[in-house]
């Protein structure tokens, strides 16, 4: 495989990830409105109103959207100008690996530490990303 599609895998297994994610909060969302946990009157109008955990996959799937639009972004502009390369590749992989961690934290015991750790791997990744696609745009470029 090339340089892209190993940056690009991941990007398609965070896919896969969004959706485990929502299937598993619109079950059990279904489950909560069906036993009679949840009263649909009050969880539509006040998502504090379905029980915790429910809450915390449908923060889970909220934060999917968050962060990771900022790895889309510079991988769909690397790919664009044909600069990918092996740091982006690692760190595209890094970014995916925090992601399926901080869910699994998140949807799990939810341990705010852990959480914060694995988000700021997941972040310090994407910035990374986008540091070295800028190097090698504006900097390197400009020295060759």
């Amino acid at each position: 495989m090339t340089h892209v599609k190993w940056m690009l895998l991941p990007l398609f297994l965070h896919v896969l990830l969004i959706t485990y994610v929502g299937i598993e909060l619109l079950q059990r969302r279904v489950r909560s409105i069906s036993s009679g946990e949840s009263k649909l009157d009050e969880v539509a109008t006040n998502p504090l109103a379905w029980p915790p955990r429910v809450r915390k996959f449908s923060q889970n799937f909220i934060n999917q959207f968050e962060t990771p639009m900022l790895w889309y972004g510079v991988c769909a502009i690397a790919v664009a100008l044909a600069q990918v390369d092996l740091v982006l590749v690692l760190l595209s992989w890094l970014f995916l690996i925090s992601r399926i961690a901080h869910s699994v934290v998140q949807t799990g015991r939810n341990h705010i530490n852990r959480r914060l750790t694995v988000f700021l791997v997941g972040f310090a990744a994407v910035f990374l990303m986008w540091l070295w696609l800028g190097l090698k745009l504006f900097l390197f470029s400009a020295l060759s």
